[in-house]
């Protein structure tokens, strides 16, 4: 091996999937990469420290149609998703050796990463690195979006999140508060329901495994409606949820990972709600908000310095865990955002 390489632990995609996944999915490979870049390239070389695991990679492990708003992971290549990383080698202005980063990168050790229109530059450092893939990442950015600019809260309504002890939702739930909502979370274990009253400081909280009754418990729950819903499941929540809508009320679609392993997504039957209730759906991606992102680290940042924002995260230590990680999130084996830590910086 040239002097000028090194050896590269990856996790690697194996084909595309039916069903739900499995870590058999996955495997781990060794390859080697080079630590030097060519110069001209714009590119960078890291070593990740951190990697990610978010629901919406399911979705990357279906072969996609080609109009579909992300591609679909490459069977035979590292899985990507977000990571935090150390610049190894520059060869961007933006950029220089030493710096930490987060954005996309690959699962593996090493990662040359050519696209760098969403890598973001760590400039914070008072704050875990960690979370930088949770509450000063991606899901912290979706959380902001969805519930400050598509569901525009005003003190006194009444908020539902559901998948409210997940990256997301805990964030979802304490900007409610924030705001003088009244919120409920819904989660999948006592435990997980016990975290968002008494850790998160949501004002009540179910578990969804416990009710036979969906529409039952959200009108125990919300007897007078809830004005606003952070859609994080889909499915036979959503369709309870339409019932219990008030007028004008707002929906925000983040992701419905009840519907990700299947081939045929559960039917919603309560739609004509959506008409004479008024009721404003909208979906969104991250992406659309990156512009934002400085606006959002300004308030977050202070929030979590001052104490009035807590987050909580479960970590898989070593790149061989992440394939179980990212299973476990589809069996909800994870309290709080899910991530793998790789290296040390």
């Amino acid at each position: 091996m040239e002097s000028d390489q090194v050896r590269n632990k990856q996790v690697i995609f194996r084909d595309y999937v039916s069903g739900c996944i499995r870590e058999s999915d996955m495997y781990i490979a060794t390859d080697s990469v080079k630590i030097k870049l060519q110069s001209g390239t714009k590119g960078v070389l890291v070593k990740n420290l951190y990697l990610s695991c978010d629901p919406y990679m399911r979705m990357r492990m279906k072969n996609l149609p080609a109009d579909f708003f992300m591609k679909p992971f490459a069977p035979g290549s590292p899985i990507v998703g977000r990571g935090v990383a150390k610049v190894l080698e520059s060869e961007h202005p933006e950029f220089k050796e030493g710096d930490i980063v987060w954005g996309m990168t690959g699962w593996e050790e090493y990662s040359l990463i050519t696209s760098t229109d969403t890598l973001f530059k760590i400039q914070d450092r008072d704050i875990p690195l960690s979370y930088y893939l949770g509450i000063l990442g991606m899901p912290g950015l979706t959380a902001y979006a969805g519930f400050y600019e598509i569901c525009s809260p005003k003190k006194g309504e009444f908020v539902f999140v559901s998948a409210a002890s997940g990256a997301v939702g805990q964030l979802v739930g304490q900007f409610a508060k924030l705001s003088g909502c009244y919120v409920v979370g819904s989660a999948g274990t006592k435990d997980k329901v016990d975290l968002l009253k008494h850790k998160f400081g949501f004002d009540d909280a179910f578990n969804y495994k416990e009710e036979p009754d969906l529409n039952a418990a959200l009108k125990r729950y919300f007897p007078e409606g809830i004005d606003i819903y952070f859609e994080n499941v889909g499915g036979k929540m959503l369709d309870a949820v339409l019932l219990n809508m008030r007028p004008r009320g707002r929906i925000s679609a983040c992701g419905m990972i009840s519907q990700y392993n299947l081939e045929q997504p559960d039917g919603v039957n309560n739609l004509m709600h959506i008409i004479y209730k008024r009721i404003r759906i909208e979906g969104f991606v991250v992406s659309d908000y990156y512009d934002q992102y400085p606006k959002y680290l300004e308030m977050v940042l202070k929030y979590i310095r001052e104490g009035k924002i807590v987050y909580v995260e479960d970590v898989a230590d070593g790149l061989e865990n992440a394939p179980a990680a990212l299973v476990g999130l589809f069996n909800g084996n994870n309290i709080g955002k899910q991530i793998v830590a790789v290296a040390s910086e």
